[in-house]
This record gives structure tokens, sequence and C-alpha cells, in this order.
């Protein structure tokens, strides 16, 4: 094996590791499709004399689930695959968390319809949030592990788990937020964009405290 010019090795991912990082996209994929799915049986309602207008107010709490949960899976997808770019081979414990977190994203389209059937309910905030924050720390203890291990990696420079304990930090205060007062729907959710700048601030913080 060569050593590459930045520390790290060249060697190339596992076929075994590349199958179950396809498979784990693929169901990434199909669960992002069935939210738009509903979506898509509305469109007769126009061939029955309704106005598109109308439609799009009539159903807007089902477009802003979608777009909610769009959101939501893209950013935790995200940090899944930055958690796993570095690996070439996988371990026991890897596949066990990549194929549980891949089960939160194949449950989350079942707590989205709830959101649009009845989304102002108690249970249904916990259940989806909760369900998001499960997928978050799973990608945590994914990271933990690969941290832990990096004979399984390329030998790339690699951050922890910080980032993803951060994020369900953040969706922990905004389900107690959305909690606390309902009038505030799911928004609170979108606190996940400060996600990079919370991060920044405690590393700078650590950084002070080690100096």
């Amino acid at each position: 094996m060569d050593s590459a010019a930045g520390g790290a090795v060249e060697r190339e991912r596992h076929r075994d590791l590349d199958r179950l990082l396809t498979f784990v996209d693929a169901i990434v994929a199909i669960a992002i499709t069935l939210l738009v799915l509903p979506l898509v049986e509305l469109a007769p309602e126009l061939h029955e004399g309704g106005r598109a207008a109308d439609l799009l107010r009539d159903h807007s709490d089902e477009l802003w689930a979608v777009a909610l949960s769009f959101y939501v899976i893209a950013r935790i997808w995200l940090g899944q695959h930055h958690a796993v770019a570095p690996l070439v081979v996988g371990n026991a414990r890897t596949t066990t968390l990549l194929l549980t977190w891949a089960f939160t994203i194949v449950v989350l389209p079942f707590p989205t319809s709830l959101v649009a059937a009845s989304g102002g309910q108690a249970t249904v905030k916990v259940l989806y949030v909760g369900t998001v924050a499960l997928g978050v720390l799973l990608n945590a203890g994914l990271r933990a592990e690969v941290q832990r291990h990096p004979e399984l990696t390329d030998g790339a420079a690699y951050e922890g788990p910080l980032g993803s304990l951060l994020t369900a930090l953040l969706l922990l205060v905004a389900l107690a937020v959305m909690l606390l007062l309902p009038a505030t729907s799911y928004v609170p959710i979108l606190v996940l964009a400060a996600e990079g700048r919370l991060k920044a601030l405690v590393e700078s913080l650590r950084n002070r405290r080690s100096t």
C-alpha cells in the first residue's frame, strides 16, 4: 500500500462495505420518495374542478411536513455520509449502527404522515423528533466507533461524534420549545441550521481550556 501525500493510506474500499453503503443510500432515496407519494395522490382533486391555489392552501400541512422531513433526512444523511467517508472496511459494530440508522430513516415517513394529519399533538411531536434524534445519536455512535478504530479507515483526518451530539442536543431543545409553546409548531427544528456555529463555539472553548 502506498502512502498518500496527506498522510492517508491509499486503500480501496472493501466490496462488502461498498454494497452495504449502497444499500443504505437506496433506503434513504426510497424514504424520501415515500414522503412525496401522498402529495401525488392529491392531483385528482384538480380534475374535479378544483383550483391549484385552493389545493395548495387546503393541503399546506402536508406540504410543510414533506418539506420539513426532506430537510431533516438530507441533514442526517449528510452527517452519515461524512461519518463513513474514510471507511474502507467495516466491522460488526459499524454494520449494526448503519443498519439501525437506516431503520430510523425507514420509520420516519410514518411520523411524517402523523405530522400532516395531527401534528399539534404532543405525542406526534415526541415521536417525530424522537425518531430523528435517535438517528442522529446512532450517527454519533458510528463516528465514535470509527474514531476508536482508525485501522478501518484510509488514515485521513477524522472528526469525532461532537457534531452529532450537538445536533441531538439542538433537537431536544427544539422539542422542548415545541411542547412548551405549541404555537411554534415544528419551526424550532430549523435550529439545526445553527449546528455548525455551535460546534465551532464549543471547539473554541475547548481549545482555550487546553492552552
